[in-house]
């Protein structure tokens, strides 16, 4: 039987939780106890159309990628592509989310992103709308990946998070390291066969 103690600290927890977690718990979205947050409980505004809500993948791994247009690591979007045409089907889920953190590397708006994203490497998978990814005004993911991997935050454009199907980092892998990478592809493997 659950004491009273517990049912408030539950319901106070919810409700000084921030506004993502709160929508979360709502929708009843959050597999880990209330005060565990975990990468569902995140959206991203999209390139074009609905925001991307990663609560519709809770339960699958997803790999998140901070991209650019103008970055020598552009070319990864090809490997990316790669890795999602292989895995998705499977269950792994992806995002890019472009962002002008680095270099000033993506300068451009939802239509410039595009061209490169889609039209130039044939991305299909989800694209985030122009995101920061680190400082203060960094989004809500970002801030709280860096909070629970404080070594592990993205220092150049491509980094990228593995989260696991329990909607924790399961691995990073820096700018340096190519999406079709046997480290990174074993990974992946590795979380899709997580139970």
């Amino acid at each position: 039987m659950t004491d009273r103690r517990t049912v408030l600290t539950a319901a106070l927890a919810a409700i000084m939780a921030p506004a993502p977690v709160r929508r979360a718990l709502a929708q009843g979205a959050m597999s880990q106890p209330m005060n565990q947050v975990t990468a569902y409980a995140f959206s991203f505004p999209a390139l074009a159309g609905d925001d991307i809500r990663l609560a519709a993948f809770g339960g699958h791994p997803m790999l998140i990628v901070n991209t650019a247009s103008l970055c020598g690591y552009t070319p990864q979007y090809a490997g990316l592509q790669e890795l999602w045409t292989e895995f998705s089907g499977r269950g792994l889920a992806m995002v890019a989310v472009p962002s002008n953190d680095f270099g000033a590397q993506e300068p451009g708006g939802a239509t410039e992103i595009a061209q490169t994203a889609q039209h130039d490497y044939g991305v299909t998978f989800p694209i985030a709308a122009k995101a920061a990814v680190i400082g203060p005004n960094a989004h809500p993911f970002y801030r709280w990946a860096a909070q629970a991997r404080p070594r592990d935050v993205p220092r150049w454009n491509f980094h990228k998070y593995l989260i696991g199907r329990d909607g924790y980092i399961a691995e990073v892998f820096p700018s340096a390291v190519e999406p079709t990478d046997t480290r990174v592809k074993t990974a992946i493997a590795r979380t899709l066969a997580a139970a």
